[in-house]
Formats: C-alpha cells, sequence, structure tokens
C-alpha cells in the first residue's frame, strides 16, 4: 500500500509517519513544507492542478493529512486549516489515483459541551474560536467532496513532542524553571478545566487503523475520561519529582491572558492569572470513543501518566 502523508514533520505527523513505516506493507512518501520532506509543496499556497500532477505520479492508495496550524490569526489559520484541505479535495477529485483520504480534525470543532458529558460524532459543532471554525471548515470540505474519506476528530493530544506552547508543555516548564530554582512553591492558574487527553501514539495507531479501514464519516479519537488539569499537575509532580508545594490560583475578573504558571519567586510574575486554554472548548470537554472501538478496533493504550513521563523526560532535558 503507498500512502502519501501530508505534515510529517508536525506534532502529530511525526509519530504517524514512524507508525507508518514500521508498517512492511506500507511504501510512505512524505509531502511538506521542510526540506526533509520527499516532495516539497505547500497547501496553503499551491494548486490543484499541481497536486493533481503529483497523486497522479505517485498514485498513493491512501492520502493521509496532518498538515495544519494551531495558532496564528483568522487569516492565518483559514489559510492553512481550511484552503490547504480544499486543495487536497480538489486534487484527489481530479486525479485519478482515486485515494482514500484520512484527515485529522480536532475536538475543537465541537466547541464547549456540557459538563459531565461524552461528546458523540453526532452532536452538532459549535466550535468556541477561529482554530475549531477553521478545522470544521475543513471537516465539511471533507465529508461533502465525494471522496472515500474519514476525518479523525483527535480531542487534546499528550505525549513526546508535546509543544512547549501547550498547556501540558506549559506545565511542565513552569516546574522546570521551580526545581531548577529550587522553588519550593509554584504558583498555577487556570487549572479547573477538564480535558479528553490521548496520547499522540495512540493518535497514530488509529490513523494506521483509519488507513486501512472502509470506515467513512467522522470518528472520535480520544481516551473518553476527563481529566482536570489540576490532576495533570498533580501527577506531573510525581513523576517529575518535585517535592514542593502546589498553589492553584483563582482566576480574577477581566479577561484571560498570562501563562499557565510561574515560580513565585519570579517578580515578573507575582501574581500569575488564569491560562485561557486555546481550543475554545470551556470547562469540560470528553469524547464518546464508542465508534473508534466500533469501527476502527481501535483503544488508546497508554495512560495519562505515562504520557507526562514522557512530557517531563523531554522538559528535564533542559534543565
Amino acid at each position: 500500500m503507498r500512502v502519501l502523508l501530508i505534515g510529517a514533520n508536525g506534532y502529530i505527523g511525526r509519530f504517524v509517519a514512524d507508525r507508518l513505516l514500521a508498517d512492511p506493507a506500507v511504501q510512505l512518501t512524505a509531502l511538506g513544507r521542510g526540506d526533509d520532506a520527499d516532495v516539497r509543496f505547500d497547501l496553503a499556497t499551491g494548486s490543484p492542478g499541481a497536486l493533481t500532477r503529483f497523486l497522479d505520479a505517485v498514485h498513493p492508495g491512501v492520502v493521509v493529512n496532518c498538515a495544519g496550524a494551531t495558532r496564528g490569526g483568522a487569516r492565518e489559520l483559514t489559510r492553512h486549516n481550511t484552503v490547504a484541505v480544499a486543495t487536497v479535495c480538489e486534487a484527489l477529485r481530479r486525479s485519478g489515483c482515486g485515494a482514500r483520504l484520512v484527515q485529522i480534525g480536532c475536538g475543537s470543532e465541537y466547541g464547549p459541551s456540557q459538563p459531565g458529558s461524552s461528546t458523540a460524532e453526532d452532536a452538532v459543532p459549535r466550535p468556541g474560536g477561529p482554530y475549531g471554525v477553521s478545522k470544521l471548515a475543513a471537516t465539511e470540505l471533507v465529508l461533502g467532496s465525494g471522496l472515500d474519506a474519514v476525518v479523525l476528530r483527535v480531542f487534546s493530544p499528550a505525549g513526546p513532542g508535546t509543544p512547549a506552547g501547550s498547556p501540558l508543555g506549559r506545565l511542565a516548564e513552569a516546574m522546570r524553571r521551580a526545581m531548577q530554582s529550587g522553588d519550593g512553591e509554584l504558583k498555577l492558574g487556570g487549572l479547573g478545566v477538564q480535558r479528553d487527553f490521548v496520547d499522540v501514539r495512540d493518535v497514530a495507531r488509529a490513523v494506521h487503523a483509519a488507513s486501512l479501514s472502509a470506515a467513512q464519516g467522522v470518528i472520535n479519537i480520544g481516551s473518553g475520561r476527563a481529566v482536570r488539569l489540576r490532576d495533570a499537575a498533580a501527577v506531573l509532580a510525581r513523576v517529575a519529582g518535585y517535592g514542593g508545594a502546589l498553589h492553584e490560583l483563582d482566576a480574577p475578573p477581566g479577561p484571560l491572558r498570562g501563562g499557565i504558571g510561574h515560580p513565585r519567586t519570579d517578580p515578573d510574575h507575582a501574581s500569575p492569572v488564569a491560562f485561557p486554554y486555546p481550543d475554545g472548548c470551556g470547562s469540560w470537554q470528553q469524547a464518546d470513543v464508542r465508534t473508534a472501538r466500533d469501527r476502527l478496533g481501535w483503544r488508546p493504550r497508554i495512560n495519562l501518566e505515562e504520557s507526562l513521563a514522557d512530557i517531563w523526560m523531554e522538559a528535564a532535558c533542559r534543565i
């Protein structure tokens, strides 16, 4: 099976590449903007015609799209998350390769949900920010394309390679700074949100399974369990061996800003404020993952403690 992987250098894409390369039946070609891609192509600016010619030449059986942006203004997010997917869909429609498309979506497409609930694929999406809107628009393009396609809505990926600017990455960095300075107390803000964390290696397994399956439509990929960020902080402190006290700060009135936490001795951040979880999903999100089990034969295998231990290993290397 020849697979064309778009976005192999991204956070999820790197692990998808590793997973696919481990399958001896897969011939993998990576397409992306970086110099180390097999083929350099920018989906946000490249034409569908150029991509069609490449598809006809390579003739993949599966196209996996892990490319996209998580940060930036609405225009940039639309260009990288929506226009880029429109280019992929149009190129596949024009091509004679007949490839199956596996698109990486996200839980942010759903927006805020009722605390205590599990969000299933038939929930009406109401994204709470431009990122979720741009990803939802991409999903709608895929679903309306007429292609053999599946969208994997990944909730909150965690584990090795977690970006330093993500909530868990910032949490690990705050703890690293506290340990490096010998600070016995760590002030943290914005830990009340609850999210469904799923290890990025389990996400890669789901992509592999989706590539081999005939499943179409939208499939949630998550752990099926919401975890409060303050509980994740406690686990991280344990695996890091941080013996200091964790003090959670209440959010003051006014707009949310600032970082997730700062050592109490940092004079520039004597009063940290709550960190605005960037996905626009409010205080709670939990995936209903029964469809992934039933249609892909997929279940998460790696627990959050292992994911956090791997996040900490990378943070600790910076000490």
